[in-house]
């Protein structure tokens, strides 16, 4: 046998799909997670060995993730919180793990008291890692489209043989927004930063000329972290929707701009992390998060 070792490990249950209906008054309310739970700590023996007296059985995770709603859920992040400080406090073994929820947003029907439809454009994520006394959060959203008319274009760049983009001063800006952003603080009202997050990254995408999506997403994450002290670094990863002009020359029409063809696929991919100068690197916070650079 080849000598080998154990190194990185982590297990758990992934994707328990959570939904708490609040029934205090006639008028409910109602929080839908989706939820995985990973545990870090003394598992080796599990592996080498196949001791089990370590292994805190996923099903056993599960159930504690859908017993905890029972007491409510006020964010994602607490919520995760919650099952860090149990996992790391009832086993002894135990040092750390990772903790991930996507929430999906409702609204109600007509201001109907008990019932809703899936409202929110956009997926809202939470992640929590604990390394030992080490506690990071990681919070952001994906599937938010938005788009401008005008005020971009994109012009200057290198040419050579296999270049056939024309340069252009007047574009249709177009992209979905995946963001995360890590906290430097656990003492954070969540949700109220979440909103204003969101409300800044849209308001700076529409202020201003842009001269390209990199320029914009530097701007936006530029705004966030000078307005949240608790933040100290963000990431995109963006499309370019492009939207070509259509020639319509082929039956004598003009066309300034008013009609376009919207390309699905190839598409620009730009990836973006900005930290705030002077903050510590967390970069082993943010392994297992894919498509951010």
């Amino acid at each position: 046998m080849t000598d080998v070792i154990l190194t990185a490990n982590q297990y758990g249950k992934a994707e328990n799909r959570v939904v708490r209906v609040v029934r205090d008054t006639d008028r409910h309310e109602i929080v839908d997670l989706n939820v995985t739970s990973q545990l870090r700590g003394d598992f080796a023996a599990a592996h080498t060995e196949g001791d089990n007296s370590h292994v805190v059985a996923t099903d056993t995770q599960k159930n504690t993730v859908f017993a905890f709603a029972k007491d409510g859920i006020a964010s994602p992040e607490t919520f995760l919180m919650r099952l860090a400080d149990h996992f790391t406090g009832r086993f002894d073994w135990v040092t750390g793990g990772r903790w991930a929820a996507e929430q999906y947003g409702w609204s109600r029907i007509n201001d109907h008291e008990h019932s809703f439809y899936r409202s929110s454009p956009e997926t809202r994520t939470a992640v929590l890692v604990r390394d030992g006394d080490d506690t990071t959060v990681i919070s952001g959203f994906h599937g938010l489209t938005v788009l401008k008319t005008t005020q971009s274009g994109f012009v200057g760049y290198p040419k050579d043989e296999y270049t056939t983009l024309q340069e252009t001063e007047d574009r249709i800006l177009a992209t979905d927004i995946a963001t995360r952003w890590r906290y430097n603080t656990t003492h954070v009202d969540f949700n109220a930063v979440y909103g204003s997050v969101k409300d800044i990254l849209l308001t700076t995408f529409t202020q201003g000329y842009s001269k390209a999506l990199q320029h914009t997403l530097y701007q936006m994450a530029e705004a966030v972290i000078s307005e949240h002290d608790s933040i100290d670094e963000i990431k995109f990863s963006c499309p370019n929707k492009h939207h070509f002009t259509y020639d319509l020359s082929f039956c004598g029409l003009d066309n300034p701009n008013e009609v376009f063809y919207a390309a699905d696929r190839p598409y620009g991919l730009i990836e973006v992390t900005v930290q705030r100068a002077g903050s510590e690197t967390v970069a082993e916070a943010w392994m297992g998060i894919a498509g951010f650079c």
